[in-house]
């Protein structure tokens, strides 16, 4: 490009031979922006190598001048004269001053005879320069200075700075100037302020550098003024991306992630910033389509200022307002563009007008420049941020525009996750709980209270659960558990198992063979579900797990049978108030298979207290399993009479913050059924024994009061005496419990189980059981030790159920 008609330039370089300051220009010359090019190495824009001489030069570090071929950023070619004139920074590094001036081809002689050419480059310089004498005062100032000083140069002749200007920061200017005169050391200094004779604040770059004589003795000094605004925004939004990419997003919350939207542009380049996100997105919901034709309810989710506690807001946050249709707010969100807008703008003034307190805080608080730009992540919107300055003076730039949409557009990314991640926790949750009691049965045997914890905002929910179930004879079965993993899929797991334990329950299988039964279960669910399904290879096994510990209460016999499958061992807290674990064999977690599981058996005392918990109560990453269960020991030791506060009681003090798993946590007090509400009889083999049975169930009513229920008492008691005798066999034992309901037990020797058939027209039996079950509520058989028990209930009547 050799017909190009080259512009001046200035370029200062350092002692590693990257670009420091890059003037305009020299952007006009070889077409690079500041920002794309300063720190880049000076020897990326030769075209050619510099000559002999020239390279002597710079290597004695000695001013040199020469003709130099650089490359434009078209990739042309320009030959232009430079100049370099070596400085001196503060640390006493070599700088280089390299100006520009046209190429040799097209440059004319000077027309103004005796002045050198020179003093001519130095006038005609396009960065300011000026030259002061020993004394600091001004000797001569060429036009650019002149015009950023807003003074021609004969009204600053013979005044040092201090003089000319007697304000900051031309004090430390002053201050600078003598220093550099003292020393004869240059300095570099950067400001950001407004110049005298302009309107707005720039970034300037200022080289203050002695001038010698030909003895080494400092004469002046000289200042060259760069305008590096350019390069300071290019940095500053630069720094804002950095701080947005660190600081958006740091949480899985919606709220907070808009927050940090908010603070990251307030402290990088706009004075105050809203965060409006549409209704459904700040509940956690999917984002619904926006409406054509009707207003559009927002949010205000975020909001920050320069200013304290954001007086220009005439929303609180929190509070929830909409965009009437056809406003401009609405327009930008339809748009899915941000743009820039000023006060007097049609649009801009309709949206101010529409609303008395927001035109009264764009009038206090001066704001003069808006940016709208909508919050969109995967092609949705999800919101509008409003970005305002009232506070900096110059309006936002198309550049200002880019870097907001950039944050957002990430912000968005980190909001919609937070959206996901709120309604995906909340639908397990939903799962989890509907799962789980609502509420503690009232239960003759025992009190109960619990507390269920889910995990904090961090993590998923686990898959913990607990369970309190009546068995027959009114005894009662305590069940914690916690399935590995979090999220749904550990949710939909423990339901399964729940209802297995309730299954497996129903049945009155001992507490060993249940979890030996629910131990199967678990590895059927393993096999079920493959490796496709966990997201893990073939050979991965064990990875559906879970722990268990099932208890079984009888009041009656004051007795409390017990198995764990890898589960904490449950506290007993006695009526005198002493607190110890049950050592109770540990059994392996459910999932591992072959291995057998062992129950204990313990009798309490009245008004003894069984605590049943997960490890979520007890580890914790700042303290050992120990420590935890020392405070859980000291919680116990003096329990309130009220379970309910018994329970918030442990939990703030076993708890010193959140738990990174779900907590569950279960008390129940033991109650003892007395001796006149169970009366049992043993029965010969003998058929005349169901006869005597009748008499001693109708006997047993009448003392109670609760004669209306004789008839049908008699009936299942002989029904039930007859299938032991006829099927069973001796020993024969008749017991008959008041409780919530009226239970009524004939135990035998045989370990068959019964099973109910309907009769045909001509048999003589098998009727028994049939009609056992249309007397009854409810009806079932267990095994026992010696056999099985045939078990039947009735409700009360209804004077003496209460």
């Amino acid at each position: 490009m050799e017909g190009r008609v080259p512009e001046d330039l200035a370029v200062v370089v350092d002692a590693r031979g990257a670009i420091m300051v890059w003037s305009d220009g020299a952007r006009r010359l070889l077409g690079y922006d500041a920002a794309e090019i300063v720190g880049r190495a000076v020897g990326a824009l030769l075209a050619a190598d510099l000559p002999e001489s020239t390279r002597r030069h710079v290597a004695g570090g000695q001013r040199w001048a020469g003709e130099v071929a650089l490359r434009h950023r078209d990739g042309d070619r320009v030959v232009v004269r430079l100049q370099g004139t070596p400085l001196t920074d503060a640390g006493h590094r070599r700088l280089w001053l390299v100006t520009g001036a046209a190429p040799a081809h097209t440059a004319r002689r000077a027309e103004h005879g005796a002045l050198p050419l020179w003093d001519l480059t130095l006038s005609q310089l396009p960065v300011p320069v000026a030259v002061y004498d020993r004394e600091a005062r001004l000797v001569a100032a060429n036009e650019v200075m002149t015009q950023v000083m807003g003074r021609t140069e004969e009204e600053m002749k013979g005044l040092t700075l201090w003089e000319i200007q007697p304000a900051w920061p031309f004090d430390e200017y002053d201050r600078l100037q003598r220093e550099v005169l003292r020393t004869g050391e240059m300095i570099f200094h950067e400001e950001r302020g407004r110049a005298p004779g302009e309107t707005r604040t720039h970034a300037w770059s200022m080289f203050m550098a002695p001038l010698k004589d030909e003895t080494g003795t400092v004469q002046g000094l000289s200042a060259t003024v760069f305008d590096t605004t350019e390069q300071s925004w290019a940095r500053r939004r630069l720094a804002v991306l950095n701080d947005a990419s660190l600081r958006i997003g740091s949480t899985l919350d919606v709220a907070r992630t808009a927050d940090e939207l908010a603070e990251v542009a307030v402290s990088g380049f706009a004075d105050f910033v809203t965060v409006d996100l549409l209704e459904s997105v700040a509940l956690g919901d999917e984002p619904e389509p926006l409406p054509p034709a009707a207003p559009v309810t927002v949010r205000r989710t975020a909001q920050r200022s320069v200013l304290a506690g954001c007086p220009e807001s005439v929303i609180p946050s929190g509070g929830t307002t909409f965009y009437p249709v056809g406003t401009l707010p609405a327009q930008t969100l339809v748009a899915g563009r941000g743009s820039r807008h000023r006060p007097g703008d049609p649009g801009m003034r309709e949206w101010i007008r529409s609303s008395p307190a927001r035109a009264e805080s764009v009038a206090q608080h001066m704001i003069h420049s808006v940016m709208m730009v909508p919050l969109r992540a995967r092609g949705v919107t999800l919101g509008l941020v409003h970005f305002l300055r009232h506070r900096t003076p110059e309006p936002f730039s198309e550049d200002d525009l880019l870097l907001a949409e950039e944050i957002v557009a990430r912000a968005a990314v980190s909001v919609d996750n937070a959206r996901r991640y709120t309604r995906e926790r909340r639908t397990a949750l939903a799962l989890q709980r509907s799962l789980l009691p609502d509420r503690p049965p009232e239960l003759a045997a025992l009190e109960v209270a619990y507390r269920y914890l889910p995990t904090g905002s961090g993590a998923d929910i686990g898959g913990d659960w607990f369970d309190v179930i009546p068995l027959s004879g009114a005894r009662v079965a305590l069940v914690v558990g916690d399935v590995v993993g979090h999220g749904i899929h550990a949710s939909a797991t423990m339901g399964r198992l729940r209802t297995a334990v309730r299954t497996l329950a129903d049945v009155d299988l001992a507490p060993d063979e249940l979890l030996t039964q629910l131990d199967d279960l678990v590895l059927r669910l393993d096999r079920e579900e493959g490796p496709e399904v966990r997201g893990r290879s073939a050979e991965a096994s064990g990875q559906v797990g879970a722990t268990c510990l099932y208890a079984v209460y009888d009041p009656v016999s004051r007795r409390c049978t017990m198995a764990r499958a890898g589960h904490p061992q449950p506290a007993l807290v006695t009526p005198d108030g002493g607190v110890r674990f049950l050592d109770l064999p540990a059994g392996p977690p459910l999932g591992l298979g072959g291995l057998p599981f062992e129950a204990a058996e313990v009798r309490l005392e009245e008004n003894s207290l069984l605590a049943l918990y997960t490890d979520g109560l007890i580890e914790a990453a700042d303290h050992d399993i120990e420590v935890g269960l020392g405070l859980l020991r000291q919680a116990l030791s003096s329990p309130a009479e009220a379970l309910e506060e018994t329970c918030d009681r442990v939990l703030h003090s076993v708890l010193a913050g959140r738990s990174a798993d779900d907590i569950v946590l279960m008390l129940a007090r033991t109650a003892a059924l007395g001796a006149g509400q169970v009366h049992t009889w043993q029965l010969p083999p003998d058929p005349a024994a169901v006869a005597r049975a009748r008499k001693l169930a109708g006997g047993q009513l009448a003392s109670w009061g609760l004669t209306e229920a004789a008839f049908t008492t008699e009936l299942i008691v002989s029904e039930l005496v007859t299938n032991a005798l006829r099927y069973g066999g001796a020993p024969i034992e008749l017991r008959l419990i008041r409780d919530s309901t009226l239970i009524c037990e004939v135990s035998d020797g045989s370990n068959t189980a019964p099973h109910l058939r309907r009769a045909r027209v001509f048999d003589e039996g098998g009727r028994g059981l049939l009609l056992v079950a249309q007397l009854s509520d409810r009806w079932g058989t267990r095994q026992t030790p010696t056999g099985k028990t045939i078990w039947a209930e009735q409700p009360l009547p209804a004077e003496t159920s209460g």
